[in-house]
């Protein structure tokens, strides 16, 4: 599975930097390391949705507070 959070200018203002490490502390905790690719990449073109964040090409919009609850939805769901 691949995660892929913006970490472009609108996205880090409204906390990305934050959420990638939720994530990372997420995989690890749950050890997935070897199932789930975390990245990150510059703008997505999707800036009024917050924290965008793919799951294998699907969009979502999570902020640092929401982060567990993503993880638990969209991708511990999936695997």
């Amino acid at each position: 599975m691949k995660v892929v959070v913006c970490i472009g200018s609108s996205c880090h203002i409204k906390g990305s930097r934050f959420v990638v490490e939720k994530l990372q502390e997420l995989i690890s905790k749950n050890n997935l390391e070897d199932r789930v690719e975390l990245s990150g990449t510059f703008c997505i073109g999707r800036c009024q949705d917050g924290v965008c964040v793919t799951v294998d090409d699907k969009f979502f919009s999570v902020t640092p507070e929401t982060t567990e609850d993503f993880f638990q939805k969209e991708v511990l769901a999936r695997l």
